[in-house]
């Protein structure tokens, strides 16, 4: 089912004439494009709207012509429409409100005094074969963005030197970064989101980012050592182990058409299994990746469906260590899409779920460099 099918069925299932899509991610869904300009904001500076026959784009007369001529790549083989209005009478939520008849039913994902408000993370799931695509160019141009700056590292940089290297190294490839996490050695082992700081690295680091390019995301984290601590092995593996536990949960809930906490319920199990109980509790573990950093989140009681084809980006931290990378799961297979292939790995088995992958290991530095 192609993306307008998929949203003819949710207007005809939710009884609707129309609805408009604002938001950067959901805009990028349907168009392919970036209506982003001031990051601030929950909307971007164009709507895009679907009525069962007419794609409408509408914007400002300031960003009409750019919206049209660059960032509508998914559309140039559709009839659009586009509107504009001047940019000092209304808002973009405003010229929506407006232009929806006072007899038609519709929805957007912003707020509309009188259209309804809807969650569109659900139609943009399973993602399509164009999205696969490009989520895989996406997910080795991350990869490779972040390894080469982690082969690089010295015990004496500082994590915003390293986070602002990284955000050169994925803008070079034309990757924003929502997320970019540095933690050295102390704060990795104190906190589970290691927000940058003047602080240096130390003996080891974790870098993790979340990359966006073409409203897709993708999530990774890579450990770089220079005097590994004794127990950063038998951890990092302990994380990995439960990473892996959580992907073949995936791919078997997938199958049986279970949910999301039918997966959280073996991630539970897997830290058990490690020697960890209880770990879960003190940070989120992941979920479903695609227009979003985690379109979905699981929890112990979330029933957001498993689907295939999708991606998941599973993150478990145990006490300073951390794996994570996004992973296709389609047909029963399991595809990391964050793989440049020239790191590290080891084989690492799942906790009573009979699959083995390759897991990127912590890269060891001598001397820092």
């Amino acid at each position: 089912m192609d993306k307008r099918e998929r949203l003819e069925a949710f207007l005809e299932g939710h009884d609707l004439d129309s609805i408009w899509f604002a938001r950067p991610n959901s805009f990028a869904w349907l168009t392919g494009g970036n209506n982003v300009v001031d990051r601030e904001g929950d909307a971007g500076v164009a709507a895009v709207s679907y009525d069962g026959e007419t794609v409408t784009i509408l914007t400002d007369n300031i960003e009409a012509d750019r919206i049209a001529d660059e960032e509508l790549p998914d559309l140039e083989s559709v009839d659009v429409t586009l509107e504009r209005f001047p940019w000092y009478t209304s808002s973009l939520a405003e010229a929506i409100g407006a232009r929806v008849g006072s007899d038609e039913r519709a929805a957007a994902d912003v707020d509309v005094p009188g259209l309804e408000e809807v969650d569109p993370a659900s139609i943009r799931q399973p993602l399509t074969e164009r999205d696969r695509d490009r989520y895989r160019e996406l997910g080795r141009d991350t990869a490779v963005a972040v390894e080469s700056v982690c082969r690089q590292l010295r015990a004496d940089d500082t994590e915003h030197e390293v986070a602002s290297a990284l955000l050169v190294s994925l803008s070079a490839r034309e990757v924003e970064a929502p997320v970019v996490l540095v933690g050295g050695a102390e704060r990795a082992q104190r906190y589970r989101h290691y927000t940058p700081t003047t602080a240096e690295l130390g003996d080891y680091a974790l870098v993790s980012v979340t990359a966006q390019r073409d409203g897709l995301h993708a999530s990774c984290t890579r450990t770089v050592a220079f005097d590994p601590p004794a127990w950063l092995e038998e951890r990092h593996e302990a994380a990995a182990r439960v990473e892996t536990t959580a992907l073949a949960a995936t791919r078997d809930v997938a199958d049986t058409g279970g949910n999301a906490g039918d997966v959280f319920g073996a991630i539970q199990d897997a830290y058990a299994g490690v020697g960890y109980d209880g770990e879960w509790e003190l940070h989120h573990q992941g979920g479903a990746a695609g227009f979003a950093g985690r379109e979905w989140i699981a929890t112990p009681e979330g029933d957001d469906p498993v689907l295939e084809p999708m991606a998941y980006a599973w993150n478990p931290t145990v006490q300073g260590a951390k794996s994570e990378d996004t992973v296709l799961v389609d047909d029963g297979e399991l595809e990391v899409l964050t793989r440049s292939g020239d790191w590290p790995t080891a084989s690492v088995e799942a906790v009573d779920r009979g699959l083995t992958l390759e897991r990127p290991k912590p890269l060891v530095l001598e001397d820092g460099d």
